[in-house]
């Protein structure tokens, strides 16, 4: 009898079980894809912004139509002293730098699940600190921060406190709109996107070209959120 009832127990752990897993590593309902929409950057764009960005966009498209278009910065400066901070990957980057600049095309929501409207967007270099209320959001610190550009006008590098404080402006709330950066495929002959099972999200990477010739990959997490989000 014994043997029995530890039978039933654990069949029916599998038949509770599985469903979650399942729908944990399931696929998302929208299928993603990107491509690489040639022509000027927007003309409601300041003018310096428009000098700073490449003049390619990668687009993101669902099956509803166009999700997001993002045009790379033509030579993202480089710190004056990299940062050694553990989990900062790209400490090559000052906080406040101008990484490019984000369109919208339809309501949407950040890494932190916060609404934001469409529109035309900075994406600015950052890192979370390292505190209670942000352990656990991603396996690194680094994070690209949405600013409208009507607040933000001049690619000049600026202070982690004023990206906050502009980025704040996206959500309408305390909280700057995040975006979660990932280290990119090295490997990759040019800009891809995937989706990630274990995080349930999708990643843009690319090359950023830095200043000195050279190139460092990232991903940028352009739909899904973090896991307490």
């Amino acid at each position: 009898m014994t043997r029995k009832l530890l039978f039933v127990a654990a069949l029916l752990a599998i038949l509770i079980l599985a469903p979650a897993r399942a729908l944990r590593s399931a696929r998302p309902p929208d299928t993603y894809t990107l491509a690489a929409a040639a022509g000027a950057p927007p003309a409601e764009l300041p003018p310096a912004l428009r000098d700073a960005i490449g003049p390619e966009a990668l687009e993101v498209r669902s099956g509803s139509g166009v999700l997001c278009d993002i045009w790379l910065r033509k030579e993202v400066p480089l710190a004056a002293t990299p940062s050694q901070e553990l989990g900062v990957t790209f400490g090559q980057i000052a906080e406040g730098t101008l990484l490019g600049v984000m369109r919208v095309a339809a309501d949407t929501t950040d890494y932190r699940n916060q609404k934001v409207k469409a529109g035309l967007y900075t994406l600015r270099y950052a890192f979370a600190p390292v505190d209670g209320n942000h352990t656990g959001i991603a396996p690194q610190r680094d994070f690209a921060l949405l600013s409208p550009v009507a607040a933000d006008a001049d690619p000049a590098t600026i202070t982690r406190d004023e990206a906050l404080k502009r980025s704040a402006k996206t959500t309408g709330t305390k909280h700057p709109s995040v975006w979660s950066l990932w280290p990119g495929d090295d490997s990759a002959a040019g800009p891809a996107l995937r989706f990630q099972e274990d995080s349930q999200t999708w990643l843009l990477t690319f090359r950023l070209a830095l200043a000195g010739g050279t190139k460092v990959s990232m991903g940028m997490v352009v739909v899904g959120r973090a896991p307490e989000a």
